[in-house]
């Protein structure tokens, strides 16, 4: 797993450029391109700059939405949410508790079926997944 505190420099080393885009800059992939947005596979889903464990599997929906879409973290602590106003409307980004890289956003209250009626939107670059044994 990688350190918290990395520089800039080292970042832009260690990622693509449309990773560090994402994941340093906080953009997003188009919708409906990424790698996860249909996948089907049991696994972990991990976070592509630091590896931290994130999200299960079995806690992704399909929302519709054009990106990968998990009704919650493995823990509560594998995430912080953020205040977001940066287009003009109140939203909550995602990001990575061990290395603050940007994830996605966060929306409550669209009438889906989990218990806290979330879902967590997030960038397939953002992630990477360890399939389960035999997937």
């Amino acid at each position: 797993m990688v350190a918290e505190g990395m520089g800039d420099e080292q970042w832009r080393e260690r990622l693509g450029r449309d990773e560090y885009r994402v994941l340093r800059e906080g953009g997003t992939e188009a919708p409906w391109t990424g790698e996860y947005v249909n996948e089907k596979r049991r696994g972990v889903y991990r976070c592509r700059a630091c590896g931290s464990e994130l999200f299960a599997s079995d806690t992704k929906f399909d929302s519709h939405c054009g990106w990968p879409s998990f009704w919650t973290p493995m823990a509560g602590d594998r995430v912080r949410l953020l205040e977001d106003d940066s287009l003009g409307m109140k939203r909550t980004e995602v990001r990575c508790a061990n290395c603050d890289s940007h994830l996605g956003h966060v929306f409550y209250g669209e009438g889906w079926d989990n218990p806290d009626d979330a879902r967590f939107c997030i960038n397939s670059i953002s992630l990477t997944l360890e399939p389960a044994p035999g997937e």
